[in-house]
């Protein structure tokens, strides 16, 4: 089991992502998965369903916001008190921002993205990474990133800026890091497909008047793979490099996207 007996912090708990991470890691056998998000609702539902699925895996449901420095350090101290270390953290919390060509560009909006994707990531692995240098084992950090980064789409500037940054900086702490024995990774996501995206596409699928079917494969004819990573299928991805089988990997981009983008060299 990837997470066996492992306390997990998992950010951005929602429709997507979140939850199957949150998912995956109470079936890999996490002794507790600590839920973080802005919406206590998202964090109940998540609790639930890792309750259904009768492991008997701890949860501690924590409403934070990431961008808030105090929300950061509460969230860290609340799972220290109830289960006496972090061993994994995973950053899956973002926000979008405003789409917009350059004309239009809002940069009070950028800084208000940046602060979450960018700065609100880095604030809670700080939090985190307190913690774990001190304890046996030390501990693991993921960065959820995205494709968008590195092959840019055009009117996504501020959040591929903002996730631009967080890849730099992610790289510049596993390095600082790794002498006390805390490894720092970032997973760069392509199209999942779930709650988000199938709301993206239908809306997309009801201004163009075709099928939902055939917008989701105009998307997917670039994925070599053939068809988009599910949102649970990603997450493996995920946890896989907060977990012991990547014991000697830090500092390290996880390509997630069926092959869209493949960078050589």
């Amino acid at each position: 089991m990837l997470m066996k007996d492992k306390v997990v912090i998992i950010s951005g708990i929602g429709p997507g992502l979140g939850v199957e991470l949150a998912l995956l890691a109470a079936t890999e056998g996490a002794k507790a998965v600590v839920l973080a998000a802005r919406t206590p609702a998202k964090l109940s539902d998540a609790a639930q369903r890792i309750a259904a699925l009768g492991l008997g895996t701890q949860t501690l449901e924590v409403p934070t916001d990431i961008s808030k420095a105090e929300d950061c350090k509460h969230l860290v101290d609340k799972t220290v008190a109830a289960f006496g270390r972090v061993d994994a953290l995973v950053n899956s919390a973002y926000i979008p921002g405003k789409f917009g060509p350059w004309e239009k560009w809002d940069f009070d909006d950028w800084r208000k993205t940046l602060d979450v994707n960018l700065f609100g990531s880095l604030t809670l692995s700080r939090e985190a990474a307190r913690v774990m240098k001190d304890q046996p084992g030390r501990g693991a950090i993921v960065m959820v990133n995205s494709m968008v980064m590195k092959q840019v789409i055009s009117a996504q500037a501020g959040y591929a800026t903002s996730k631009g940054a967080l890849a730099t900086a992610t790289k510049a702490l596993a390095l600082e890091l790794a002498p006390l024995g805390i490894r720092v990774n970032s997973c760069f996501m392509g199209w999942m497909w779930g709650a988000n995206v199938k709301g993206f596409v239908e809306g997309m699928a009801a201004k163009t008047g075709v099928e939902p079917a055939v917008v989701k494969k105009g998307f997917e004819k670039n994925i070599p793979l053939g068809e988009m990573p599910t949102d649970a299928e990603c997450a493996k991805g995920c946890l896989f490099l907060v977990s012991d089988y990547a014991k000697v990997i830090t500092g390290a981009s996880l390509d997630i996207n069926g092959g869209e983008y493949m960078p050589v060299g």
